[in-house]
């Protein structure tokens, strides 16, 4: 029969007394302890340390019995009022009510925790991204910028974000989404900090301005990796519409606090504040208990999740950094570009980053110039379409995983979103490149609920990587988001070039959109699958 005992002299958070009859010593039983009703209540955490004698090596023989139970752990005070008052059951066992429920969010999941802190992670990610677009414009009059000198600012952080893809998927791989993120949050709030002190000096405000687009380029691998071993399938609609949701509510929080700030306290302080909030994250998130930032393992496609739609989280020894080249011969690439419902996830990323990208961009600009509305109106009006995509964010995850909850088919599932979120912004750019004599406010409208229904997005493109191969799910949304910021780079850029040549925002802006946005439809319903893959390293 097990028994223990608890000494207030044993316990630094328990109070000492002199008199030796006032200590306190109960033996009870394991099986009284489990039925008593009130103790089922306690909140005090204990440690105890079970042998058993199957687990003894050797000769050594000890009796079945918990030994070592303390307390080593208190949260609040009063308990030990009550624990001195001798609240007695009347049976011999005393009640001790500690109360540990503190912080509120102690008992949450830890994998709800690690997806709301990277939701956080993605807040701050637009709020740098954003910020300068509004900064720009008063840096531009005290350094005497032109709009090509600017234009080169603003597009140097595509350059990195381009670049950092790719890597950022196989390190993510490698190392854990969990290091690649918190390492790119620390490399990007380092850099927006800097941009104040290196803006009189073009070489340096355009590094640190790489440095930006590399940080947050390796962040949508490092959260699709997080959520591919951390969510079951029943979840994940939801998991990834929050975490990048999370871009929404970050571009509309940078737009909302940007223009104040630099009203206030100068351009400055939009790039230290952004900066700190983001070196803050940092410090909180080594705290976070979670993922281990070790690779997944490789196993069967019929074995990618488990019964209960969790993700086998097989996993091998941490890599060295000796081994990186022999870990990056071991990714079967040849295995994904063979394989035509990856060239799917490829082209329906470009055609959607074209849309996002370019009317990010250019709306501002087609709100003032063809709708006639101030620079006031227009960038309320520019903060619309993020702020209704929050909303349709949230409904669309919890329509598709009750869908896939229900027996439907995932990819069916990811194929009615994705082409939801891209029918319906062709639709409504088609309406508003058409002379239907609207007035301005109905055109703003139709195209912030075109914009906002391509959130759907979230919940068929963005859910495919880690339904195809949790395992590679990183490399998968690197490869495809590489090729998904091209039109950072190329479309913004051209259509620029096309409203000088035509001086028509339907040929300029709508007119490239709407073909892609269909192209990328039909690809997606031909080619597209949710299928798990095994990926061979011989591919």
């Amino acid at each position: 029969m097990a028994k223990f005992s608890i000494r207030p002299h044993n316990n630094p958070f328990l109070p000492h007394r002199t008199n030796p009859h006032s200590s306190i010593s109960h033996s009870v039983s394991a099986t009284r302890l489990v039925s008593h009703p009130q103790l089922l209540r306690l909140s005090l955490r204990v440690r105890c340390s079970i042998k058993e004698k199957e687990n003894v090596k050797g000769n050594e023989e000890l009796p079945p019995v918990l030994s070592g139970l303390k307390v080593d752990e208190s949260e609040q005070t009063e308990s030990i009022s009550k624990f001195e008052n001798g609240l007695s059951s009347g049976n011999g066992i005393d009640e001790v009510g500690f109360d540990s429920n503190w912080p509120p969010w102690k008992n949450v999941p830890d994998r709800y925790k690690m997806i709301g802190t990277t939701a956080l992670a993605f807040v701050i990610c637009n709020m740098d991204k954003v910020n300068l677009s509004v900064a720009i414009i008063p840096m531009s009059h005290q350094f005497g910028w032109n709009s090509s000198v600017a234009g080169l600012v603003q597009s140097s952080f595509f350059w990195g974000y381009a670049l950092s893809q790719l890597p950022g998927g196989w390190l993510a791989k490698i190392f854990g989404g969990r290091k690649v993120l918190e390492i790119g949050v620390l490399t990007w709030s380092l850099s927006t900090a800097l941009v104040p002190f290196l803006a009189g000096y073009m070489p340096g405000l355009i590094l640190s301005r790489i440095l930006v687009g590399i940080g947050e380029g390796v962040s949508p691998s490092a959260a699709t990796d997080l959520i591919a071993r951390l969510i079951p399938l029943q979840e994940r609609s939801r998991a990834v519409a929050f975490v990048f949701g999370g871009l929404s509510v970050g571009s509309v929080s940078g737009l909302l606090l940007a223009p104040p700030l630099i009203q206030n306290f100068g351009w400055e302080s939009v790039f230290y504040i952004f900066g700190f909030l983001g070196i803050a994250w940092f410090a909180g998130f080594q705290f976070l208990d979670g993922q281990p930032s070790v690779p997944l393992k490789s196993f069967p496609a019929d074995e990618s999740e488990s019964e209960s739609g969790y993700p086998n989280k097989k996993v091998t020894t941490p890599i060295k950094l000796q081994q990186l080249p022999a870990a990056l011969k071991e990714v079967p690439w040849r295995g994904f570009f063979e394989y035509p419902p990856v060239w799917a996830m490829i082209y329906t990323h470009f055609c959607g980053s074209w849309g996002h990208y370019t009317c990010l961009s250019w709306l501002p600009t087609y709100f003032s110039e063809e709708l006639n509305l101030n620079l006031t109106e227009a960038a309320w009006v520019s903060i619309l379409p993020p702020l209704a995509s929050i909303f349709v964010t949230s409904i669309a995850s919890q329509l598709a995983d009750n869908l896939i909850s229900n027996g439907v088919d995932t990819t069916t599932v990811r194929k009615i979103c994705q082409t939801i979120a891209f029918v319906s912004p062709a639709v409504c750019m088609t309406l508003s490149s058409v002379d239907l004599g609207l007035p301005p406010w109905e055109v703003v409208a139709i195209l912030t609920s075109g914009l906002a229904l391509s959130s759907f997005a979230l919940s068929g493109l963005y859910c495919t990587h880690q339904d195809m191969s949790p395992e590679y799910a990183s490399v998968l949304l690197g490869i495809t988001n590489t090729v998904g910021a091209i039109p950072g780079i190329v479309g913004v850029a051209l259509t620029g070039f096309l409203l000088d040549s035509t001086h028509s925002w339907s040929i300029s802006l709508f007119a490239p959109s709407i073909f892609f946005y269909l192209t990328g439809t039909i690809v997606w319903l031909v080619f597209a699958s949710s299928k798990p893959k095994t990926f061979s390293k011989n591919e």
